[in-house]
């Protein structure tokens, strides 16, 4: 049992208030963590009573959680209520939970990305649940003339030691009398009824019936569709508009230019659009704007030139040999390592962009009048784009309300919300309701890519085959890929980091596992070659490293806990087998670290006409205590095939700045028959908090493929995607 406290000083996390009709209202916050820091408190205001969340019991028993989240498919709508209900001791089949909205002045961090959710809410979520059962154990000890210390809870119910009972919704009026302990008691990990057990989508039958729950659901009376064309290329802006023959069509009610970031207004860190000023075509339906934006003839003009994949590919191998002015981390004497060396390796890997592709396009409803704006759709930095909003709409925060639907995938790139303030620029230029809706090609060419990267690698060998020296030099478009200190940093005596970045007018963003999703490749690929150099088992030579970085660690600013990251390479070569062989079947395996979560995995595949094909996938994840076990394995399966389709098949190139895929019918993605034939995944049991779980799975997988391949073929693959380096005709039909 855990005694955490409830409130510092006058610092407070909670409120409670009388529910009406009956019932109580327990306010607490969300996302702030029940132990900060000095630092931390000494921020927090003397009297913090904007309470960010809420849970009601009414007096009918029935428990409402209100999920302030973003909900983007990482179940999070279903995961953070249930750490709730668990230190509540409730019947989870009667919580109902419920979507907010955006409200800075109840909620913090209502932000969906980076795989922090569960681990910042963590403490405060158990911290609220048990607040409440034990606000309302003491009125039920006051009411029955007991002691607290005397009663049970268990569903919903309060018993004492003769047997009496009485529920939840009886007692909760009371509760709401009670003075808010200063400190509460969490549940035993070992007594957990709800956390840890496999739990349904609360959304899911919704889903199921197909009732309106995604953004491209909504609509209100009246509304308009509204369509845009964005310049064809990068560097290119609308100059002449004719569109006399689009007008002209049924159901077509204005065609027009907007600029939806004009110059002087304060941009937020999510507004990342390379093509601000767009042509807008509005109509009483989709269909009718689809015809519509055919039937225009537009002039474009040239405000940047137009880049290459060559282009920029060229850039970036040109940083490859030119050393930045200052290391970026430097442990020991590297260079003298190098020249000590009795072998050395060398090996330098790239990557494209990539689209992001979710299964809903961008999509957003705004109804933006003199006095206010309401808007509705899938976003996953609501916040941000309201502070976008008050610059580009003129009107105070308090005049802004944002309603989040259920996001048919984000990947990130929900996180820039581009889209949802063309369409509020379109209704305000309208005075109307509208909702903007993104045709695939609009999504797919619009930009806000996965940057492409190049990264050189250098591994120095003495006489006794031994890692002497190691050196990382990374560039990407508007950034590096490289973390500086993460393995094998700590674990080698002289290691040198260095970082370059390219600029480019294709706009970039967040991918799933940002920049991670091509390093791991990219360095655990290479680690595998250094142990084939040295005649060790890649999973022993890795090993080794961890004890080296365990023991006797170079450098102080390591960001992983090698004794967790071991432990998942531990695991996955004791469940996968890892030293037996099978005929035809060759293996690969991968570990990584990213949003504090430790991933390590093994690849089994044969060679079929030339194709690899994925026999099985163990996985083995250390991310602490896993809430909800059935969303957690999505997360994760989802993740790997995700990355091995990535890895295996996309890219965006351009021509002159114009994107050459815009669809899927150009833009491969992996199909149900190329998805691994098995997936088996086991999460390290050790009771700690929890960790990031959306994103940590797909960064190592492309790395365990391209292993296995290698095994399979002796060919080492450099480059994403594989499919060019394996007979794209074979791989690709």
């Amino acid at each position: 049992m855990t005694l955490i406290k409830t409130n510092y000083n006058r610092r407070s996390f909670l409120k409670v208030s009388a529910a009406a009709g009956g019932g109580i209202i327990l306010g607490f916050n969300w996302l702030v963590s029940c132990t900060p820091s000095e630092k931390q408190l000494a921020q927090m205001p003397e009297e913090w009573f904007n309470i960010n969340a809420f849970l009601k019991i009414g007096d009918n028993g029935i428990v409402t959680i209100m999920s302030p989240n973003p909900e983007i498919g990482q179940n999070v709508k279903t995961s953070m209520p249930m750490i709730v209900a668990e230190e509540l001791d409730v019947d989870w089949k009667n919580v109902v939970v419920e979507q907010a909205g955006l409200d800075t002045q109840k909620y913090t961090r209502q932000l969906a990305g980076g795989s922090q959710s569960i681990r910042q809410g963590w403490q405060s979520l158990r911290m609220a649940g048990a607040t409440a059962r034990r606000m309302l154990l003491e009125a039920a000890a006051k009411q029955w003339n007991v002691p607290v210390s005397e009663l049970t809870t268990a569903g919903g119910m309060i018993k004492d030691k003769s047997g009496q009972s009485i529920s939840y919704g009886e007692i909760a009026s009371a509760a709401a009398n009670i003075a808010v302990p200063e400190e509460v008691e969490l549940k035993d990990p070992k007594d957990f009824k709800i956390i840890g057990q496999p739990t349904k989508n609360v959304d899911g039958p919704k889903i199921i019936k197909g009732e309106p729950l995604f953004g491209l659901d909504y609509y209100e009376k009246d509304m308009l569709i509204a369509m845009i064309v964005h310049p064809p290329a990068f560097g290119l802006k609308p100059k002449n508009v004719d569109d006399s023959e689009a007008k002209a069509l049924p159901g077509v009610k204005d065609v027009f230019i907007i600029n939806s970031l004009p110059d002087g207004i304060e941009k937020q860190w999510s507004d990342v659009n390379a093509f601000p000023e767009l042509v807008v075509v509005v109509g009483t339906s989709t269909w009718e704007v689809m015809k519509a934006k055919k039937a225009l003839k537009i002039e474009w003009e040239e405000v940047t030139p137009g880049e290459n994949t060559e282009d920029y590919m060229n850039g970036l191998a040109a940083l490859m040999d030119k050393a930045p002015e200052q290391a970026d981390r430097k442990d020991g004497n590297p260079d003298d390592a190098f020249k000590k060396a009795t072998k050395t390796i060398e090996r330098t890997y790239t990557a494209p962009f990539l689209a992001h592709n979710t299964m809903e396009p961008m999509n957003f409803f705004a109804h933006v009048t003199a006095d206010k704006a309401e808007l509705v759709g899938p976003i996953q930095t609501p916040e941000y784009l309201r502070k976008t909003l008050v610059e580009t709409l003129g009107l105070p925060e308090d005049k802004i309300s944002i309603m989040m639907t259920r996001m048919g995938g984000g990947f990130g790139r929900r996180l820039y919300g581009n889209f949802a303030v063309e369409a509020a620029a379109i209704s305000k230029k309208l005075n109307a309701p509208v909702k903007l809706v993104y045709t695939r090609e609009d999504d797919m060419t619009q930009g806000t890519y996965r940057p492409a990267y190049t990264v050189k690698y250098q591994a120095a060998i003495d006489a006794d085959n031994n890692l002497i020296g190691f050196k990382v030099r990374g560039a990407g478009i508007n950034g590096s890929p490289v973390f500086n200190n993460r393995f094998p940093a700590g674990a080698v005596d002289n290691y040198l980091a260095e970082n370059h970045s390219l600029s480019s007018n294709i706009s970039t963003g967040a991918w799933r596992a940002p920049s991670s999703n091509f390093i791991a490749f990219a360095e655990q690929s290479f680690l595998d070659e250094i142990a084939e150099t040295v005649g060790k088992d890649p999973i022993d030579f890795r090993l080794e490293l961890f004890d080296r970085a365990k023991s006797n660690p170079v450098g102080t600013e390591n960001d992983y806990d090698p004794e967790r990251y071991a432990g998942v390479l531990k695991l996955v070569k004791e469940k996968s087998g890892w030293g037996t062989s099978k005929p035809g079947v060759s293996r690969g395996v991968s570990a990584y670290y990213c949003h504090n979560s430790y991933v390590a995995q093994v690849i089994d595949l044969v060679m079929k006409d030339d194709k690899p094909v994925i026999q099985k996938i163990w996985c083995a994840i250390d991310c602490g205590i896993v809430v909800n076990p059935e969303g957690a394995l999505n997360q994760v399966e989802g993740g790997m095939i995700d990355g091995l389709g990535h890895a295996m098949y996309s890219a965006m190139t351009f021509k002159e700045g114009n994107p050459n895929q815009n669809n899927f019918n150009n833009y491969k993605l992996i199909r149900m028959s190329e998805a691994p034939l098995e997936i088996e995944t086991f999460f390290v049991q050790n009771g700690i908090d929890p960790t990031g779980l959306g994103e940590p799975s797909l960064p190592p997988v492309a790395a365990a493929l391209a292993n296995a391949i290698y095994s399979a073929t002796g060919s080492r693959i450099s480059s994403q995607p594989f499919a060019e380096h394996m007979g794209k005709e074979k791989v690709m039909n």
